[in-house]
């Protein structure tokens, strides 16, 4: 079959099954970060200390994730299973993550809550590092802004649809209507998750193994991988560019709840960070799709940077106005930039990782976006310092560190070299990576 026909064979559905995982993951965490646990956090520590303890819990949930993801990733890369190398570890993460969904609501106190969140980043990316090796396995690099884009889209929808459910349901559970509107949502999660797990392992078909003669020890894999990202300037660039971006952006979606009511002093602070979050989402649908589009046209690294500087300017606005109105548009540029960045820079990371190596070095890109969303939560303690010192001082400060990383961000993407495009030497055929249904 020649590279036509396996363009042809793979059909616009299918680029919705082996990204469809995505929705429900994005789901679960962002209905997670943003509502559920700033919200189940109040029960167990103080006001005062609310950052801090928020900042610190998803610090070292995402720092075990930023090292495990790229470890499960090396294990299904080097899987023999006659099931697949990506399919046995999206079965069983993730239905430990629906096991473990309802021990948030079970915790009794920070610890057990602060155990529970963890064990769940570890089973979540048991699943997801594979998982999001479906694009490299099967799709052409000249379809892959495509993929991206589709990919993102899911996710975005997936975010936005349950951070709003979410909030309807944590608003009364913070209103104190009881602990059954707690229970309701993470039943529904845990539901679109097992839904999610049980329709990819289902209709996608993993693509042919290519065994090889000798492989190396795992730890000497890992070894290699670290030793080649350190010598490939643009793998590092590509890396450090993707980690500021993504703490930006997971800046200032992590502590919104928090600064709606502190600085803006809405009366509902989870339904003001619903809306925030919707307008956002809005923003990001708008981009995401013409983005994987226009990145397959003329190159990743121009989309990617001028999502990086749109994200500065809609933190710009927020910090100009500090009023929920002109907050609410500026979500909206925020949210442009962050479905341009997610389409255009995950297409340039599957450009850049080496055949049969698909989910580890997936997982080290990730790397990167798990790295930002942990430090990003490493600032908490700062805010509650420099508020200590002055009225919203803390919150001050947040605004303008985000700026600085998303304008950093942007600029060091433009040192990555490579990245398809039509005037792109790549071939557009990659026998290696044949494009059929799935």
């Amino acid at each position: 079959m020649n590279s036509n026909d396996n363009i042809a064979s793979f059909r616009r559905r299918d680029y919705v099954k082996i990204t469809l995982l995505g929705f429900a993951v994005t789901a679960l965490w962002q209905s997670l970060h943003s509502i559920i646990l700033p919200v189940r956090l109040l029960d167990f520590v103080l006001e005062a200390q609310k950052n801090t303890y928020l900042g610190l819990m998803t610090l070292t949930g995402l720092l075990l994730a930023m090292l495990y993801q790229p470890l499960v990733g090396a294990i299904s890369d080097r899987s023999a299973s006659h099931w697949g190398r990506r399919r046995p570890f999206v079965l069983a993460g993730g239905l430990a993550s629906v096991l473990l969904i309802p021990g948030i609501g079970l915790a009794g106190g920070f610890v057990a809550l602060f155990v529970v969140y963890c064990l769940l980043q570890l089973t979540s990316n048991t699943a997801q590092g594979p998982f999001q090796a479906f694009i490299p396995d099967m799709v052409l690099p000249q379809k892959r802004g495509m993929a991206s884009g589709v990919r993102a889209l899911l996710e975005i929808t997936g975010g936005v649809i349950f951070v709003v459910v979410s909030s309807l349901f944590i608003d009364r559970y913070f209103a104190g209507e009881g602990s059954r509107w707690l229970w309701m949502i993470l039943g529904i999660l845990a539901v679109v998750l097992a839904g999610a797990v049980i329709y990819t392992v289902t209709a996608v078909k993993d693509p042919p193994f290519y065994h090889l003669r000798q492989r190396p020890s795992l730890l000497r894999t890992l070894a290699h991988t670290a030793g080649h990202i350190t010598a490939n300037r643009s793998m590092l660039w590509f890396l450090i560019s993707r980690l500021l971006v993504y703490m930006a952006f997971t800046t200032i979606q992590q502590f919104a709840l928090y600064f709606l009511q502190d600085v803006i002093g809405v009366a509902d602070p989870a339904g003001a960070t619903a809306q925030f979050m919707v307008f956002a989402v809005v923003g990001m649908l708008l981009a995401v799709w013409p983005a994987g589009y226009l990145c397959d046209k003329i190159g990743r690294r121009p989309i990617s940077f001028a999502a990086g500087l749109l994200g500065a300017g809609g933190i710009a606005l927020i910090d100009l106005t500090k009023e929920f109105g002109p907050m609410l548009w500026a979500a909206g540029l925020i949210g442009m930039a962050m479905g341009a960045f997610n389409s255009a820079n995950w297409a340039l990371a599957t450009d850049l990782v080496p055949k049969g190596e698909e989910a580890r070095y997936l997982g080290i890109a990730n790397m990167a976006t798990a790295g930002g969303g942990a430090l990003a939560r490493a600032i908490g303690p700062a805010i509650d310092f420099f508020n200590r010192r002055g009225p919203d001082a803390g919150y001050d400060m947040l605004l303008i560190v985000c700026i600085a990383y998303f304008v950093a961000g942007a600029l060091l993407v433009l040192k990555v070299k490579g990245g398809y495009a039509r005037t792109s030497p790549l071939s557009v055929s990659d026998p290696g990576h044949p494009e059929r249904p799935v």
